[in-house]
């Protein structure tokens, strides 16, 4: 490393030509003013170089690989020997061990005093490797948060053998293992995308797995005895009767992570062996893809917008639990909320908080249902309602009469399509006639995981696939797993979506109770409907996705 000690990144970049004397000055004119900025952060920042060119700069002058984090193996055990303190402040991460050589990333080899510290915590002689600072700050924090929760349930697992019987062990606040592994569990779930906690009690052990990318995931097995300390842990976050164990418990609470504070919904049951908890997590960090089209293909996208400037009028976004409707709709009150209007929601539970919303959260035990909420809601003047989920007749009924008498109603129902809304609101008791002057569009969605770009495998479809999908499609990708999707084969998601906008035909149709399937033939041959079955066979043809996920969108026909 002393090889690095006594060059100057601005010499480094004007020899390769990248910067000229002139903007070296005003850098360090600009570092006297504002100390303890590091030069080559301060040619970044001023424009003067990219942080690409850099980066390739010192690769040539030091001798050193520039690597990306996504294609490069990490070892846990590496990422633990240097202290998280140190790798956050230095930008650096250990990746991988061999005897006395440990391989550390970074994108500032010249930072000699950082890597020196690093080099004397950990004893070993350090091999450089370069990488950008925006992936290597995710991925520190990524590793870290797997780091910090391994060791917080292998000492929770010790300190409950240690403590002995399940009677003797106390929860109370403070930095108690419980509260270490609770939090490193949350961090660990954050950093990960995960929607769902599940904390799992079985007879000689509590088993906690997450839910990522709609899948759920083993992570780690704890010892029975923490089983009770840490729910009662999670009980006392929410507000919960800790001493109440046989019946079920809804309740939330806030905890912080590197971003702010994230809104955890909490859920309780009983089973033979303890009370099962599962935390979800709360408009997470999670993204679907192109969502400054609300997640549409470009086409769809256009034919929203239509619907979307109707006045007034009823639009459901349909699909079962786990679609992503709630997430497409706060996407689209956040684009509405930038105009005039007063958007009032009615929600259970609210599940991000938006600016210039005025969100409602349903209270059952003090009387506030959806029904009396809504009715509420209509004498504060809205323009725009969203009401979180149609559940019964009386609900879809208000929403329905709000949206005649001059509002745009926003809601959620449960259906397998966009032509099976009408026949699930007659099911609900509405009228032909409500409907048909009310609904002016509905949209299914449906969220599909991708395949992980780094493992999937090309594939020739079966015979029994061959008749599914058709001509066209020869080749299709297969899930194989890998450390970049958690050995899931699969890594991220995106929406696919068929949208009914509601003419005049259809209006007849409704009048005359015509069936769903009449509506669906309708609409693809007059509106051009696609349906949710072509949108994922075209993602199948891409190999974003594989048969096996389109096939739980469209079964076998």
């Amino acid at each position: 490393m002393n090889q690095f000690k006594n060059i100057p990144i601005g010499e480094v970049l004007k020899e390769y030509g990248y910067i000229t004397e002139e903007q070296i000055k005003q850098a360090l004119a600009y570092q006297k003013e504002e100390k303890g900025k590091r030069l080559g952060a301060i040619l970044i920042e001023k424009g003067f170089i990219t942080e690409a060119k850099m980066l390739e700069a010192l690769a040539h002058r030091l001798d050193l690989q520039i690597v990306s984090m996504d294609g490069i193996s990490v070892d846990a055990s590496a990422v633990a020997l240097v202290p998280e303190p140190l790798a956050s402040k230095y930008g650096v991460l250990a990746v991988s061990k061999k005897d006395h050589l440990l391989t550390v990333v970074t994108n500032d080899p010249l930072n000699f005093y950082g890597l020196e510290d690093i080099r004397q915590t950990t004893g070993q002689e350090l091999e450089i490797r370069l990488c950008e600072k925006g992936p290597l700050e995710k991925a520190i924090q990524y590793y870290y948060a797997e780091v910090s929760a391994q060791k917080a349930a292998k000492f929770a697992n010790s300190s409950a053998e240690a403590a002995g019987p399940l009677e003797e062990i106390e929860v109370e606040d403070g930095d108690t293992p419980i509260i270490k592994l609770l939090n490193s569990l949350v961090q660990r779930a954050y950093t990960t995308t995960a929607s769902d906690i599940h904390i799992e009690p079985f007879e000689h052990q509590t088993l906690v797995r997450m839910r990522i990318d709609g899948t759920i995931v083993d992570y780690v097995t704890l010892q029975r005895s923490i089983h009770a300390p840490l729910v009662a842990r999670i009980k006392i976050l929410s507000n919960l009767d800790i001493a109440e164990r046989r019946i079920p418990q809804d309740g939330h609470f806030r905890m912080k992570v590197e971003d702010g504070f994230i809104n955890i919904r909490v859920s309780t049951i009983p089973t033979v062996f303890g009370e099962k908890v599962v935390l979800r997590l709360l408009a997470n960090n999670a993204v679907i893809s192109y969502a400054e089209s609300f997640g549409m293909e470009a086409e769809d996208y256009r034919k929203f917008q239509s619907i979307l400037r109707s006045p007034n009028g009823i639009i459901y976004m349909t699909g079962p639990t786990g679609s992503g409707k709630t997430t497409t709709l706060y996407m689209i009150l956040e684009e509405l909320a930038k105009k005039q209007v007063n958007i009032s929601t009615i929600e259970d539970p609210v599940e991000k908080n938006m600016m210039r919303v005025n969100q409602m959260q349903v209270n059952p035990m003090a009387g506030l249902t959806f029904e009396a909420g809504l009715r509420a809601l209509l004498r504060q003047d809205p323009d725009i309602i969203m009401v979180g989920e149609t559940r019964d007749s009386e609900t879809a009924s208000i929403s329905i009469r709000a949206a005649i008498t001059g509002h745009l109603v926003l809601s959620t129902l449960h259906t397998n399509d966009a032509s099976s809304t009408v026949a699930r609101l007659m099911d609900m008791g509405m009228e032909p006639y409500m409907i048909s002057s009310a609904l002016v569009g509905v949209v299914a969605q449906r969220l599909m995981r991708k395949l992980c770009p780094e493992c999937r495998v090309a594939d020739v479809p079966t015979t029994e696939e061959h008749r599914f999908l058709g001509e066209g499609i020869e080749t299709v990708y297969r899930a194989k797993g890998c450390r970049h999707c958690n050995h899931t084969g699969y890594r991220g998601r995106t929406a696919i979506h068929e949208i009914l906008m509601i003419d005049e035909e259809i209006r007849k149709m409704i009048h005359r109770k015509a069936s769903a399937g009449e509506i669906k033939e309708y609409a693809v041959r007059e509106q051009e409907m696609h349906l949710l079955k072509e949108r994922g066979l075209d993602l199948v043809a891409k190999g974003v996705t594989s048969v096996e996920e389109l096939l739980k969108v469209a079964y076998y026909s």
